[in-house]
């Protein structure tokens, strides 16, 4: 992927600085940072605008409402709460509105940075474990607390997962642990319906949250 121009919207000057030095190897590049929504509108003048914009939206207002602000002021820029509050109503809420994700301010930077791919791909990213219960419709407050992640993966489910986080493909993951694709291909549906991921990507990004990414890179496909 081309670099990728961003824009930091963020009240906390520390937290933006952090960041932009986090992803100073990643092809995300913050070029612009804005302190409060009024300061971020003003790029719309600008001769290349952001092409992504990760705010936020807390001491801004109506997290709806700064969505819709953002996304017609700057309608070709994908727009991505990035928050310290998880709200399943907001959340649902700004989907609708038009956010491109909700993502976690306490996920890793491989995890952001692989979000943020997707983001740019044209999906639609959030938290797993909420996504599911937004689907389900089983969201009915205005404040939820997430159930526990799914633990429960095997010892050989495991190590699918480490090569799944290097992009290794299904021959080339059946050739290193000496099983056969088949094989490969029956722990990977288990292992997706007990993390709730639905693509091997979605498994990538859970395993880098949860502790299997020592030593490993995620190459998307």
């Amino acid at each position: 992927m081309h670099s990728v121009s961003v824009a930091l919207i963020d009240s906390n000057n520390l937290f933006r600085q952090g960041l932009k030095a986090l992803l100073a190897d990643q092809e995300f590049q913050i070029t612009r940072e804005a302190s409060s929504l009024s300061a971020a509108l003003s790029m719309s003048a600008e001769e290349n605008p952001p092409q992504l914009l990760l705010v936020d939206p807390a001491g801004m207002g109506d997290s709806v409402q700064v969505v819709q602000t953002l996304k017609t002021t700057l309608p070709d820029a994908r727009v991505v709460l990035l928050t310290g509050k998880l709200d399943g109503e907001v959340m649902a809420k700004a989907i609708q509105a038009g956010a491109d994700g909700f993502l976690m301010k306490d996920m890793s930077v491989e995890a952001l940075a692989q979000s943020l791919r997707l983001v740019m791909l044209g999906e639609k990213v959030l938290p797993s474990d909420l996504a599911a219960l937004l689907i389900s419709g089983r969201m009915n407050g205005s404040s939820m607390e997430l159930p526990v992640s799914r633990k429960g993966v095997s010892q050989r489910e495991a190590q699918i997962l480490r090569c799944l986080l290097n992009g290794d493909s299904n021959k080339l993951i059946a050739n290193q642990l000496n099983i056969t694709e088949a094989t490969v291909k029956v722990h990977l549906k288990s292992l997706l319906r007990k993390i709730d991921a639905s693509n091997r990507t979605q498994a990538a990004i859970w395993g880098l949250n949860n502790g299997f990414g020592e030593g490993g890179t995620f190459a998307a496909n």
